[in-house]
């Protein structure tokens, strides 16, 4: 495309500007409104400037990403309520053997959660989880709050429904759930073994420092838990005399307790029977977006409750950011600027070469960190997989998968990189009474090896 008349570029590049800052600064000072309104507002500002029509801009909003990303976050919303996050928390700890088992431990349980459920919820639900762990055994708490980030950022490379970028990708290219995970799983799996490699490296010292014997074998047991299973065997075995109207309501309130235990059971049952039966139903091939809607409103029917308090969990902000984010990237698109930039690059980009890979991984690393991930994905994609598709139909299908795991893996290496790293980082920041800071330099101390060596390895093993 062509560069389009000199002030539609001009302020196409002003609002899509106002967007970035926003979006990546989102308490800067000068206009302190966060990432949705930004969104929103280099949205309106393109439409304002005439950059885009306001048919253009509505035509820009993809509903199919919005419905897939709706579908999964309620999924996730109910499985939460299944304790399945409680389950992995406890995974963690069970038998533990020390703080090198523990790293493993969360670098695997976090890398396989974040492909299924997302990394952002992973992070949400396990940071505390992880930040107990860590306090009770009397360690450090910042090795393993990199390796629950670092992993889940990795993990959540694997699947369409592990980031929101994925979610682009595997709408826009059309490449099917299964040929997605088998295109990047040997990346993931591999990547996820060297980021375990490179943090036992780098932490060695501080992992086999002595620490308490008796902190060495504890296990972390979360309060609510402890209440909910405690109970008084002396209490069972003395019955005091009670006459015959006692002991009738005495058996009604524990048939009572047992059935509501037993539904209890069953509807957990359920949720994990309608999230297996989703996973299969994508792998088969079926539409994404309306599998992902069907299984949470299977969910919310077999609640069979108001369904108000689970729906409200739902992040709408999100929602409504990608909305702004497609008008302002569409708006920007019209300007004709990336298609200049990517007119000179492609040349040296050609993903049959080597070369060309590492140029190409090296232009998505440096944009998924200035621009952050989705953008880069919307704004590269197309071209990326239209240029490799002048070679051959596969090229263009592995230029998607390397779209994919480089916007993601790049989120590793710095704090700022990808959402995933903040929400662990505020979780751990605002966890009462275990309070951590993960610093900015300690991040990025293990984020740029590790982020520079895992794409290295993994961009060899996309197919």
């Amino acid at each position: 495309m062509a560069l389009a008349f000199s002030v539609k570029v001009v302020l196409g590049s002003i609002a899509f500007a106002i967007f970035w800052v926003l979006a990546v600064f989102p308490a800067v000072p000068f206009l302190p409104v966060g990432r949705t309104a930004g969104s929103l507002l280099g949205a309106v500002l393109m439409v304002l400037f005439r950059v885009v029509t306001p048919d253009q801009a509505y035509a820009a909003i993809d509903l199919p990403i919005l419905g897939l990303l709706f579908g999964t976050m309620v999924v996730s919303v109910y499985l939460e309520r299944a304790d399945i996050f409680k389950y992995l928390g406890k995974l963690l700890s069970w038998k533990s053997k020390g703080a090198k088992d523990l790293i493993c431990r969360i670098c695997l349980i976090s890398a396989i959660s974040s492909a299924v459920f997302t990394n952002d919820t992973t992070c949400v639900i396990l940071t505390e989880f992880v930040l107990k762990i860590a306090r009770q055994h009397n360690l450090p708490p910042h090795p393993f709050l990199l390796a629950l980030a670092s992993s889940a950022n990795i993990g959540s490379a694997a699947t369409p429904i592990g980031n929101p970028q994925n979610l682009v990708i595997a709408v826009q290219s059309k490449i099917s759930f299964g040929d997605f995970l088998i295109g990047i799983l040997p990346a993931m799996l591999v990547g996820v073994l060297v980021n375990v490699l490179l943090l036992l490296c780098m932490y060695w010292r501080l992992l086999s420092a002595q620490k308490d014997e008796e902190d060495a074998t504890g296990e972390v047991v979360a309060e609510d838990d402890v209440i909910s299973h405690r109970f008084s065997p002396a209490t069972m075995s003395h019955f005091p005399s009670l006459n015959s109207q006692e002991w009738n309501s005495r058996l009604e309130s524990m048939n009572e307790n047992l059935s509501t235990r037993w539904k209890r059971r069953f509807w957990k049952f359920c949720v994990y029977f309608v999230t297996v039966g989703m996973l299969i139903s994508l792998l088969m091939g079926l539409n994404m977006s309306w599998t992902a809607i069907t299984a949470a409103l299977a969910l919310v029917v077999l609640d069979f409750e108001d369904a108000r308090p689970c729906l409200e969990k739902v992040s709408y902000m999100l929602l409504i950011f990608f909305c702004g984010m497609f008008i302002t990237v569409e708006g920007f698109n019209k300007t004709g600027i990336p298609s200049s930039l990517w007119d000179l690059m492609e040349p040296y980009a050609k993903i049959n070469h080597v070369s060309g890979i590492a140029v190409l991984a090296i232009v998505i690393l440096v944009l998924s960190n200035l621009a952050s991930n989705v953008p880069t994905v919307l704004l590269l994609g197309g071209r990326v997989a239209a240029s490799a598709a002048a070679i051959s139909a596969s090229d263009g299908k592995k230029a998607w998968l390397i779209l994919a795991w480089v916007s993601t893996v790049a989120g590793n290496l710095s704090l700022l990189g990808s959402a995933a790293n903040l929400i662990v980082c505020e979780q751990a920041r605002r966890t009462p009474h275990l309070a951590y800071t993960l610093s900015f330099w300690k991040h990025i101390k293990f984020g740029v090896p590790s982020t520079l060596i895992v794409t290295a390895i993994g961009l060899t093993l996309i197919r």
